[in-house]
């Protein structure tokens, strides 16, 4: 019963997944946009928390949810004008970006079935057995190999980056 239970759960969340990010790339106003993104990744650290990764989803809320989402909103309403809305598409670019979406589906897709990682018995795909929090932090705070440091410092450093284009784009109008 408790399967049931959490493929239900799973089927909800990936339907406000999907129809959140449909309507965050077609919406016409950016700020209308930034709030289907916030469903989108809410949606997510839901789907963390039905495969019991209590890490990543506060990681997902705080982070991304919470910290990221919040600096594009200001984004927004620092550099735009009240009433703005984004330009429409011509039809060749639509086209081009319905073509990558089939291929990423297609790919993703068929890297999915070679491989039957879809419940295939293995405790940490169907979410029985969480990776301690102290191996969370050596993996990201380590410089061996598969151990995330380089990575982790060259996001922060791209953040800050987008932090000061943001005061200058914003200090220029």
């Amino acid at each position: 019963m408790e399967s049931i239970g959490s493929l239900i759960i799973f089927y909800i969340l990936g339907a406000i997944i999907i129809g959140s990010s449909v309507m965050a790339v077609t919406s016409k106003k950016m700020l209308r946009a930034a709030t289907y993104l916030l469903f989108v990744l809410i949606s997510t650290a839901g789907l963390y928390l039905l495969l019991n990764y209590h890490f990543l989803a506060a990681v997902q809320l705080s982070v991304y949810a919470g910290g990221i989402l919040i600096l594009f909103i200001f984004a927004i309403l620092l550099t735009s004008a009240r009433g703005d809305k984004t330009e429409p598409h011509d039809k060749r670019r639509i086209i081009t970006g319905v073509v990558t979406a089939l291929a990423g589906i297609v790919v993703t897709t068929l890297v999915t079935l070679k491989h039957q990682v879809l419940y295939n018995g293995n405790p940490t795909v169907t979410g029985d057995q969480e990776i301690p929090v102290k191996e969370i932090g050596f993996a990201l705070m380590g410089t061996d190999k598969y151990q995330y440091l380089l990575p982790f410092e060259a996001l922060s450093v791209l953040l800050l980056v987008c932090a000061i284009g943001s005061i200058l784009i914003a200090r220029k109008r």
